[in-house]
């Protein structure tokens, strides 16, 4: 019976469409009855190319493509898909290397999987979603300390480019003790990806990892596609019951992907030149994310900031919608301090509800000494600071070595939780700050 209603199903006539124009980045298609995000097939034969709806007009609608529009013209035939898109899941995707469609491109072979899921899926329920009340284990001793991370929180790095944000990635793929990791490079330059798997990931990481790459010259809709196919997959491991780590990099690339699509689409410009839509189109990715009724996503999300201004549009709308935010200072990084980790600028939201009143205290202490350093740093650096003049500056300039040692953290050494919070609380025994303001 299957067969024959497949039989059926292939010889029913298909309405097939016309394009219009071809115009910029995307192309108007007339004579079909499609809604927003359904799949077209634009062309035949080798050029024939899969485009999505993104908007519909009086007569036709708009679509971008996601493939090269080389070779398509105006009077090409269209034909819509009539499914919903879907992506792979399970264990068979560890270790590989999957494209904004959920293919393989990592020369391994077909994926040994057999389970798609559709790829537009809802936010958890609000009321029904877990609480966060266990920490998460990232193996960088300045996380997991002094801006602890929750099971189900979502975080953003914020930084300019070139400051570490992909290598600090890295070391948290290989140190997390999550089941899953599912890794977003959307926007990244080719020649970064191998170099990014080979060297930052490594064999031992990329083993229990997912990787959904775009690269920079793929289309917007493909970029956009990138981070909602790796969300999508996260989401399936959270639904059998799982706690992943879903890293994207970066935020900023898919913002400005869905900049290019609302404004091809035909939304007027914003915010500097943002439509409207790309606000929309962040805070329901994000809100993806997080804890659900069993199982949790812990989202690390990194944010490249405009010019080093960490007010831009993006960076703004990320951080009110997130659970915290890491901030990595080009000044640390052009010193060789890696992670390059600005700890004052830096706030995780959950922290006082993952840690116990001990580790917060030793915490605290320790931001309390560098706030007082920093205060005095003018003083220091004229040599106006008179020792005595506060405890928090003496215990500073008397432990600078060590506190040093404490938040610098090579690549290749990734440091238990426990340990971390150990090394800390000796730390915090040599600061005789007792009675200080």
């Amino acid at each position: 019976m299957k067969g024959l209603a497949a039989a059926v199903a292939a010889a029913a006539p298909q309405r097939v469409g016309t394009v219009t124009s071809v115009l910029g980045l995307g192309l108007e298609v007339a004579g079909l009855d499609c809604a927003v995000g359904e799949l077209l097939t634009v062309g035949s034969g080798a050029e024939a190319l899969d485009a999505e709806v993104v908007a519909s007009v009086l007569g036709g609608v708009r679509c971008m493509p996601l493939g090269r529009l080389t070779g398509i013209a105006a009077g090409a035939p269209a034909r819509a898909s009539g499914r919903p898109v879907m992506v792979p899941t399970g264990a068979g995707l560890f270790g590989r290397v999957l494209d904004g469609m959920g293919r393989p491109f990592d020369g391994k072979g077909p994926l040994d999987c057999s389970h798609f899921v559709p790829l537009d899926q809802e936010a958890p329920n609000p009321m029904l979603r877990a609480r966060i009340d266990t920490p998460l284990q990232t193996g960088v001793r300045v996380l997991d300390t002094l801006t602890t991370l929750g099971r189900g929180q979502r975080i953003g790095l914020f930084a300019g480019s070139g400051v570490g944000k992909s290598s600090l990635l890295s070391m948290v793929a290989r140190g997390t003790d999550a089941q899953v990791s599912v890794i977003a490079l959307v926007g990244e330059r080719g020649r970064e990806v191998r170099e990014f798997l080979e060297d930052d990931l490594g064999p031992e990481g990329l083993a229990r990892s997912v990787v959904v790459v775009a690269t920079s010259d793929e289309p917007a809709l493909m970029r956009l596609r990138a981070a909602v196919t790796a969300t999508r997959i996260a989401e399936s491991f959270r639904e059998s019951g799982q706690d992943v780590v879903l890293m994207m990099d970066s935020l900023t690339r898919v913002a400005m992907a869905q900049r290019e699509i609302g404004l091809s689409a035909g939304e007027p410009p914003a915010t500097r030149g943002y439509p409207p839509s790309t606000f929309s189109v962040l805070a329901r990715l994000l809100e993806r994310a997080g804890t659900a009724e069993t199982g949790s996503i812990t989202g690390i999300y990194t944010v490249l900031v405009d010019g080093d201004d960490h007010n831009e549009p993006i960076a703004d709308a990320a951080r009110s919608i997130l659970d915290g935010h890491v901030v990595l200072d080009r000044k640390l990084a052009v010193t060789g301090h890696f992670p390059s980790v600005d700890v004052l600028g830096s706030v995780s939201r959950v922290a006082s509800k993952v840690t116990d009143p001990v580790h917060t205290a030793c915490a605290v202490q320790l931001r309390r000494v560098l706030a007082a350093r920093r205060a005095a740093q003018d003083l220091i650096d004229v040599g106006a600071y008179r020792r005595g003049s506060n405890p928090l500056v003496d215990a500073a300039l008397d432990n600078e070595a060590a506190i040093n040692q404490f938040l610098r953290q090579g690549m290749g050494e990734p440091s238990a939780m426990a340990e971390s919070w150990a090394w800390l609380s000796r730390l915090s025994t040599r600061f005789d700050v007792e009675g200080a303001a």
